[in-house]
């Protein structure tokens, strides 16, 4: 996992290496500005806007405004740890692996 804080860092790293899946936070930690701002940047860049992005929010609505430049459906913080969120991973990630069982 690598962690970003806004656009323009987020850009320079995509630059240096690739990924397979992006996500990005409703609000930024860091600022508490928009993670929707950080979206459309990636998919106005044409280097990097095939890349796969999700916004993480509860909200559907903000999802729905999400898919609607250019983003895959993503999940919310309260879904993290749901089955239902690893299937949703699982085309851009692959299947999880199993923890070793002791």
């Amino acid at each position: 996992m690598i962690q970003t804080h806004g656009l323009e860092d987020t850009l320079e790293v995509l630059a240096d290496r690739p990924v397979a899946l992006i996500t990005v936070n409703r609000k930024l930690d860091r600022d508490y500005s928009d993670g929707m701002d950080v979206i459309k940047g990636i998919k106005a860049d044409p280097r990097f806007a095939e890349i796969p992005v999700m916004l993480i929010t509860n909200y559907d609505e903000h999802q729905q405004a999400a898919m609607d430049i250019g983003a895959v459906r993503g999940f919310g913080k309260l879904a993290v740890n749901h089955p239902d969120t690893a299937a949703l991973l699982e085309p851009y990630l692959g299947t999880p692996k199993s923890a070793p069982s002791y």
